[in-house]
């Protein structure tokens, strides 16, 4: 296992140059979930790749987006089908519809996130940074595409807004 500033996880998680054979664009973003990588696509036929964590089955976002948004150390809130699901985990936010959990490292968007859009919509997937480390490269999320700290600040420099993201 490789150090990741302050977490251990697998060697292969880590930031690799790869090539790839997928037919798209640079500057594009594929995700392919079952494999917990995201691609940022570089050049024809070449991406960095990282290590992701991914929503539990019947959770995750499939399709294509576009990134709308991207926000520094961003505030969150559950969505109300998470709190439904979760009551216990949520209470807070259940009782307090107003509350937002401000941007800082306790929050599970970590230091960083872009924010998926479908037709112009909110899809309320992201991709973001994550408070829990130990977690890349599992499925155990409500839907969002979890990276580490460090990878999602990496990659929010280099994806503008209009980026398109395919998830497979």
């Amino acid at each position: 296992m490789a150090q990741s500033g302050n977490s251990v996880i697998k060697p292969r998680y880590q930031p690799t140059k790869v090539q790839i054979k997928a037919p798209y664009a640079p500057g594009q973003l594929l995700i392919l979930p079952r494999a917990h990588f995201l691609y940022f696509i570089t050049a024809p036929g070449e991406a960095m790749r990282y290590g992701v964590g991914v929503g539990r089955a019947g959770l995750e976002f499939q399709g294509t987006a576009t990134i709308q948004a991207k926000r520094e150390w961003p505030d969150w809130r559950p969505t109300d089908e998470m709190i439904a699901r979760e009551p216990k985990t949520y209470a807070k936010f259940a009782e307090n519809e107003s509350y937002r959990q401000p941007g800082g490292p306790g929050n599970p968007l970590g230091a960083r996130a872009l924010y998926l859009f479908k037709n112009g919509r909110d899809t309320y997937f992201r991709i973001h940074g994550t408070n829990a480390p130990r977690t890349i490269g599992l499925s155990v999320s409500n839907g969002c595409i979890r990276m580490l700290n460090e990878h999602v600040k990496d990659l929010y420099k280099r994806v503008p807004i209009g980026t398109k993201v395919t998830v497979l």
